[in-house]
This record gives structure tokens, C-alpha cells and sequence, in this order.
């Protein structure tokens, strides 16, 4: 009932928004005498609000064809190099450019696309040769495809970095370097370690970790407390609604992506309502450019998409209730996650000073688990008045903070290697 509920909502709301959009192109229209006096332009940008609020949003793409390499514009090519039920490995291939480090950006599984993370393949791939993890919409796979739970998340890992470290033969580092980006810190540690103790060819090179939820019984925020204050039942009872019929998935139990996003918007209500207010006083002032900074965050910020139910209430359970993790008690698929098997790793984590996600020292906490890691191979970066978008998106991230994982990752490019 309750994705029908939305379902019916988005429907009503998209004709509503088809119709203030279409007012508003009137009002503003230069051609339109009515839309340079009176109340006509500030009622055409109180529509134009309106229909970008409403407005139906699918899975944005990258639009990422051309970087700068060594100081040459090349161009880009997105490549899917695996494609399994719940996520496909993207490459985004610099044409004419070979070589350089070979990293694994890990998207989060959080309702939002893995496009979320434009900004930082945006930055890396000048750089690097950049594979992401583009996770698929959990109410497009068919129930045929089976369920999706952290385990399967932490096996879809370990193949991707096999997949990568099998591309370019023997000249070739084997080794990937991987990228974490807040929700998949834990299960890219847990992957680390279960590789580092099979010493298996293509476990990382190293892993960095930005903003994630490792020990979340460090500076608990607002997320963590939500996560905790209810038990495991009441989740299950009110947050998972079954896939209607007019998807693939249907009768897949989901954490819908509506939800999330609802709840991040509802913890942040008034800096969200100050964003729009900004950008209809920009519209107002026929400023275009700065109401379409704001109109592509929130494109961004309002694709959503649906989450499995078990690897939701895993996730709630692993990470935020029980702190497996830390503990030393997560389990992956009956064999004890032992962090102590990561002794050759470059563990670097990345916190934000300001961070209203993931308190400081969550992330920080993956350096004392590695208690057989070398300290040399272990670093920490706070960056300074950076909140936890600013980790891996803006100018905060590409002139600060990606420097700092660019030089990690040279710095770890040749140990141990034969």
C-alpha cells in the first residue's frame, strides 16, 4: 500500500508540475508583455519551482566524455567491463592513455545512483584508470535474479576487483586500488580483509575510505541515532514496501529510494527550503546561472532509487546496531571478517570536519582494527570545514582532498610488488 500511495502521489504531482512548467515557460516567455510587470514574474518563477520539485527524475548519466590528462584534452569512453543482476563495473576509458593506477570508486547503495558520485570520477580520471560500481535499481530486477544481501554486496566486490585486475594481462599491476564513499566502507574493509586472508592476486592496493560509517559508536549523529533508538522489527514493519506491479522487480521487498530521501530532506528542512528560496529569488532576478547551479544539485539529489530489503536490514543491523565491525564479530557467510589479516593494504581514511553523516572518528577507526598493518601504510586526513558532501564533491574535494588520495596512492604504487 504505501509504494502505491507514492505511486498514485508522483502521477498527480507530475501532472501538476507538467502544468506550472508549462505556465511558467508562458509567463516568462519574452514575448509575453505580461511577464515584464505586475506579479507575472514572480509567479512564473514560483511555478517554475514548483514544476522542478515535481518533476519525474530516472537514473542521470555521467556525461563524462572528455578530461585532462598531462595537460591534453583526451576523451572519455564509458565502458561496462561486468554486468551482474544488482551492478554492472563501469570503466570510463581515456582514449590514447595507458597505464597510470587502476581505481575502484565504490558507489554507496543509499537510494541515491552511483551518478551521485560525478564529481569524483570527474577529478580521478584525470589521473587514473577509473572502474565505478553502478549499482541497479533494486525494483528493476526481477525476482528471478534471486535477493541481494551485505554478503552478496562484499562477494559483488571481490569479483570487481578480479574483473579489474584481469584487464591489461601481465604488464599490469594485479592490484587495484579501491575508493570508498561513506556507506560501503565496511563492506570494502571486510572485502580487504577476506582477501588479504586468502592473499588473494587482486586484493587491494589500497583503500581509502571517506565519510563512512565504520564504528558508529563514535560522535553518533543524527543517522546513527535513528538507526539505534528502534529496534530491528520496527524497520522491517515500517520502512519496507513490497515493488508494484509496474516494474520488473515486482513483489520485491525494497527499502524505497522515496523514503531516504525523504528522511535526509526532512533532517536538513530548512537548508533544503533556503536552496529553493535562494533559486527562486534568482529566477525572480532573471539570474539563470545561479538557479541552474541549484536545479542540477537537486537532479542529482532527487533520482532515487530502491534498496533490497535484506541488504537494508543487514546493513541497519551489521553496521549501525550491533557494530560488527568493530567488535570483531561480522560474519561473511559464516567466516569471521578478521581485520588483522590486512598486512599489506595502504589503509589512508578521510573524515570531514563538519560531517552531520558520519561523526568524526567513525571512519577514522579502520586504522586501530588493522592491528597487523604496518604504520607506515596507515594515514588519516581531517579535512578542515568540509561537511560530507564536500568530501568527494566541489572544490573542497577536487583542489584539497583528491590530491591527498593521488599521493597515497603513488606512495603504495610499488610496495611488494615483484
Amino acid at each position: 500500500m504505501l509504494y502505491d500511495a507514492y505511486e498514485y502521489q508522483r502521477s498527480m504531482l507530475a501532472g501538476a508540475g507538467a502544468i506550472a512548467s508549462w505556465s511558467a515557460g508562458l509567463l516568462r516567455n519574452p514575448m509575453n508583455p505580461f511577464g515584464y510587470f505586475g506579479g507575472g514574474p514572480v509567479l512564473g518563477s514560483a511555478l517554475e519551482v514548483f514544476a522542478h520539485a515535481a518533476a519525474p527524475r530516472g537514473k542521470p548519466a555521467f556525461g563524462l566524455d572528455r578530461t585532462m590528462v598531462d595537460g591534453r584534452e583526451v576523451a572519455v569512453h564509458e565502458e561496462v567491463v561486468l554486468r551482474l543482476p544488482f551492478g554492472q563495473l563501469k570503466r570510463f576509458r581515456r582514449e590514447g592513455v595507458d597505464g597510470g593506477p587502476r581505481l575502484l570508486i565504490v558507489a554507496p547503495m543509499s537510494g541515491h545512483f552511483a551518478t551521485l558520485l560525478r564529481g569524483t570520477v570527474e577529478r580521478m580520471i584525470q589521473s587514473a584508470d577509473v572502474y565505478v560500481t553502478d549499482w541497479r535499481d533494486a525494483r528493476c530486477v526481477p525476482m528471478a535474479e534471486g535477493t541481494f544481501d551485505l554478503d552478496d554486496y562484499v562477494d559483488y566486490l571481490i569479483r570487481f576487483c578480479e574483473a579489474i585486475g584481469q584487464i591489461g594481462g601481465g604488464e599490469a599491476d594485479p592490484r587495484p586500488h579501491m575508493l570508498a564513499v561513506c556507506q560501503p566502507s565496511v563492506p570494502c574493509y571486510a572485502a580487504a580483509a577476506l582477501m588479504s586472508a586468502d592473499r588473494h592476486p587482486n586484493r587491494p592496493r589500497t583503500l581509502t575510505m571517506m565519510g563512512g560509517p565504520v564504528d558508529t559508536r563514535e560522535s553518533p549523529t543524527a543517522v546513527n541515532t535513528l538507526a539505534t533508538k528502534r529496534p530491528h522489527s520496527w524497520f522491517e514493519q515500517n520502512v519496507i514496501a513490497t515493488v508494484p506491479a509496474s516494474y520488473p522487480g515486482a513483489g520485491r521487498r525494497v527499502y524505497p529510494g522515496f523514503l531516504q530521501l525523504a528522511g535526509f530532506m526532512t533532517m536538513n528542512l530548512g537548508n533544503h527550503l533556503n536552496s529553493h528560496y535562494d533559486m527562486f529569488k534568482h529566477l525572480v532576478a532573471g539570474d539563470g546561472e545561479g538557479a541552474g547551479s541549484t536545479q542540477a544539485f537537486y537532479d542529482e539529489y532527487r533520482s532515487v532509487c530502491d534498496m533490497t530489503a535484506e541488504f537494508y536490514l543487514q546493513t541497519i543491523n551489521v553496521v549501525f546496531q550491533t557494530h560488527a565491525l568493530p567488535r570483531g564479530e561480522m560474519m561473511h557467510r559464516g567466516r569471521r571478517v578478521d581485520p588483522a589479516a590486512i598486512t599489506d593494504i595502504g589503509l589512508l581514511a578521510i573524515e570531514g570536519e563538519r560531517d552531520d553523516i558520519s561523526g568524526l572518528g567513525q571512519t577514522r577507526a579502520v586504522l586501530t582494527l588493522a592491528t597487523a598493518l604496518p604504520d607506515q601504510r596507515k594515514s588519516y586526513h581531517l579535512a578542515e570545514g568540509v561537511g560530507h558532501y564536500g568530501i568527494f564533491n566541489g572544490s573542497k574535494w577536487r583542489n584539497r582532498i583528491a590530491p591527498v588520495v593521488e599521493e597515497w596512492m603513488a606512495a603504495n604504487a610499488d610496495l611488494d610488488r615483484p
